[in-house]
């Protein structure tokens, strides 16, 4: 639905910010969707426990399990894609990476702190950075003295021209912050805005597979 969404919005040009695989039920079939589609695609925490199997020690044991399970799934192709991944990309004068600029998947923006954060901005040059990880939409501000963090809200936010940013798009498939719906962020280029979207879709019906696949229940619950 979010793809759908994207198209009818008339993007130009879309990037994945990681975890394409670990708590849903069809994870080739996700996979299949990015590489039809050619969408850049870093590597979330997730990918990382594929390409990097020590890594597992660090998840929850209910994303270990779910991971597990996940490995077991994959076709070769699909493996050899989610190994591939890159930590970072770089595009339209932006930076994309899963967890924290400027190229950590496992780092999680809530901890860091304002003061660590300025230093972070200092690392990389790019105007723009776009994260996820957290599951919760947030807009990070930098004037080159003072960091300002703010929840991302539904719809439309315009960026000051002389700030640093950086996004947290949210996440299309394990939303944390109240609010069930899928999300993602449109970057209007000529507008110098950002978006953020709420898309609705079957909720019951993603449940129901995460269900059968014998993946954790908790995976299906949170969905609700």
């Amino acid at each position: 639905m979010v793809l759908k969404d994207a198209d009818s919005s008339f993007v130009d040009a879309m990037v994945c910010l990681g975890d394409v695989i670990g708590y849903g039920p069809e994870p080739n079939e996700a996979i299949r969707l990015i590489r039809e589609r050619n969408i850049p695609t870093v590597m979330g925490n997730h990918e990382l426990g594929v390409a990097e199997c020590d890594y597992m020690d660090h998840l929850n044991p209910i994303a270990c399990k779910s991971l597990q399970m996940t490995i077991e799934m994959l076709s070769e192709e699909s493996l050899s894609f989610v190994t591939g991944l890159e930590h970072f990309l770089v595009s339209h004068d932006s930076r994309f990476v899963h967890g924290c600029p400027p190229d950590s998947p496992t780092i999680y923006m809530f901890d860091i702190s304002n003061v660590k954060m300025k230093n972070i901005f200092g690392q990389y040059k790019e105007r723009l950075c776009f994260t996820g990880h957290t599951h919760n939409p947030e807009i990070v501000e930098f004037d080159g003295d003072f960091v300002v963090r703010s929840l991302l809200k539904k719809g439309v936010t315009s960026l000051g021209k002389d700030k640093r940013y950086i996004i947290n798009a949210g996440s299309v498939g394990q939303p944390r912050d109240g609010n069930n719906r899928a999300k993602y962020v449109i970057w209007d280029t000529a507008n110098d805005s950002i978006e953020l979207k709420h898309i609705s879709y079957d909720i019951e019906s993603v449940a129901n597979k995460i269900l059968k696949a014998g993946l954790p229940s908790i995976n299906a619950t949170r969905l609700m």
